[in-house]
């Protein structure tokens, strides 16, 4: 069989359909793609710190993405009639997959990460976290608000998403502030499996601004001497 008789098929995993007329659509179209690029974000985080914060925090997206897949195809409710994508539309994994990340990470930075300032924290500090929460929260509705845009979605699929989402995060939340009230996430970070693999937790009481900066300003300053000494002897 020759290359030009050869079928071809669309991955589905990226294959959104848009009005490429509508500027709208199209930006909605990218947004559909959030949740690909926020799960690559959790491996990335991940790999590079170790935390058993977002390890905790991924594991329960994966859930709210199994608990969608399940209410789908319990459910069986078909996405709008003006629709060329396939599946089932009820809750709007989109939906359900943008609320739970908004609404966790903003439980997070308001109630349970608690830095250990070198100065007193200020009013600052909060508006910072308010405003990341902020943003969190209007990118999660802007996802939403995308799907119902592109008829992917009707509304009560969508508000069905959204609230299986939040539902979810903050009963996951919570699910693990009790583990570590009670001592099993330390338990757990005492596995030969985690200390082999360097699983820390270490993001809940460390400044995300700071957490690296004092130890390279430090070795910047140290590098500066000696470049300084180096330059007086050789005079």
């Amino acid at each position: 069989m020759s290359a030009s008789e050869q079928p071809l098929a669309s991955l589905s995993l990226t294959h959104v359909h848009y009005n490429p007329t509508d500027i709208v659509s199209y930006a909605s179209a990218w947004l559909a793609l959030v949740p690909q690029v926020l799960c690559v974000t959790y491996v990335a985080l991940i790999w590079a710190s170790r935390e058993v914060e977002i390890i905790l925090m991924f594991a329960g997206q994966l859930g709210c993405e199994a608990l969608n897949f399940a209410l789908k195809r319990l459910i069986r409710e078909e996405r709008p009639k003006y629709m060329h994508g396939k599946g089932y539309g009820m809750p709007s994994s989109h939906a359900q997959f943008v609320a739970y990340f908004s609404c966790y990470i903003t439980l997070f930075l308001l109630l349970r990460h608690k830095p250990n300032f070198s100065v007193t924290p200020n009013a600052t500090t909060f508006i910072q976290r308010a405003a990341v929460s902020v943003l969190a929260c209007v990118g999660a509705s802007a996802v939403a608000i995308s799907r119902l845009y592109l008829n992917y979605h009707t509304k009560k699929q969508v508000l069905a998403g959204f609230a299986a989402g939040v539902l979810l995060s903050v009963a996951w939340f919570f699910t693990i502030s009790f583990l570590r009230t009670t001592g099993w996430i330390d338990w757990a970070l005492e596995f030969p499996l985690s200390r082999a693999l360097r699983v820390r937790d270490l993001v809940v009481s460390e400044d995300l601004t700071e957490a690296g900066w004092q130890r390279w300003e430090a070795r910047r300053m140290l590098k500066q001497r000696e470049d300084s000494e180096s330059s007086r002897k050789s005079k």
